[in-house]
C-alpha cells in the first residue's frame, strides 16, 4: 500500500478520475446535440390524416373528421405542441403572418390542439389568426408520436431558439403537456396529398414560412376552378 504514502499518486488518480468525469460529460453534451438520439418521424398518409377525429371548441363541441378542413380548398395546419409555450406562440405569429397572403389563394388557416386546459387556447387566439380545433387522440402528433424530454435542454439549437424568441418579445407559461412534439401541414383539395409535412425535431423548430407559401401555392395553381368556393 505505498501509494497511500505518496500524495502524489493519489492526487494523479483523482486527476485521471476527473478528467474521465468531464470527458464522458463532453462526449454526452455532443451526442445530445446530434440527431443520432432523436426519435424519427414517420410521414402521414393522407388516408391517416382523413380519419382523425377532431372537435369544435364551442360549448358543445362539434366532431367531424379531419379531412373538412381541407377537402374544398386545401389547407395549412399547425399542430401545436403547447399553447401556452412562448415558441409555440412564436411559431403561430409567423404563420399568421402569412394569412393575407393565404387569403388571397383561397387556402385557410387551421391549428389543432392536444388538450384545452383552462384559458391556454383563449390566450394563444391572439398569436393565431385561423380557426383552432381539439384532437383528442393527438393523431396530428403521429402516426409514431415524438417525444422531447429533458435532453431538450441540453441542446444547443433549442437554447438558440428560446434566445430568438425572448428577443422577439415572446413570453409563456408552463400549463399544459408540452413534450410532445407538434408540426406543420399544408394539404390540398380532395386527393391532392400532402404538399408539406414539417415535423418539430426539438422544441422551437419552426417551419419556414416560404416553405409553408411556396406548398400554398401549388394548390392554386393545380385546384381546379370549379372545386372552389
Amino acid at each position: 500500500m505505498s501509494f497511500l504514502q505518496d500524495p502524489s499518486v493519489f492526487t494523479m488518480g483523482m486527476w485521471s478520475i476527473g478528467a474521465g468525469a468531464l470527458g464522458a460529460a463532453a462526449l454526452a453534451l455532443f451526442l445530445a446535440n446530434t440527431d443520432m438520439f432523436l426519435s424519427k418521424p414517420k410521414r402521414a398518409a393522407l388516408e391517416y390524416l382523413e380519419d382523425i377525429d377532431l372537435k369544435t371548441l364551442e360549448e358543445e363541441p362539434r366532431t367531424f373528421k379531419a379531412k373538412e378542413l381541407w377537402e374544398k380548398n386545401g389547407a395549412v395546419i399547425m399542430a401545436v405542441r403547447r399553447p401556452g409555450c412562448f415558441l409555440c406562440r412564436e411559431e403561430a405569429m409567423d404563420l399568421s403572418s402569412l394569412k393575407p397572403k393565404l387569403d388571397d389563394l383561397g387556402v385557410p388557416l387551421y391549428a389543432v390542439v392536444k388538450e384545452k386546459v383552462g384559458t391556454e387556447v383563449k390566450d394563444f387566439q391572439p398569436y393565431f389568426k385561423g380557426d383552432i380545433f381539439l384532437d383528442e387522440k393527438k393523431k396530428f402528433y403521429g402516426p409514431q408520436r415524438r417525444k422531447m424530454m429533458f435532453m431538450g435542454f441540453v441542446r444547443l439549437g433549442v437554447w438558440y431558439n428560446f434566445f430568438r424568441a425572448w428577443n422577439g418579445g415572446f413570453s409563456g407559461n408552463l400549463e399544459g403537456e408540452g413534450f410532445i412534439l407538434g408540426g406543420v401541414f399544408v394539404v390540398g383539395p380532395g386527393k391532392q396529398g400532402i404538399l408539406l409535412e414539417h415535423r418539430e425535431k426539438e422544441f422551437g423548430d419552426k417551419v419556414n414560412p416560404l416553405s409553408v407559401l411556396e406548398a400554398a401555392r401549388k394548390i392554386k395553381s393545380q385546384t381546379p376552378a370549379s372545386e372552389k368556393k
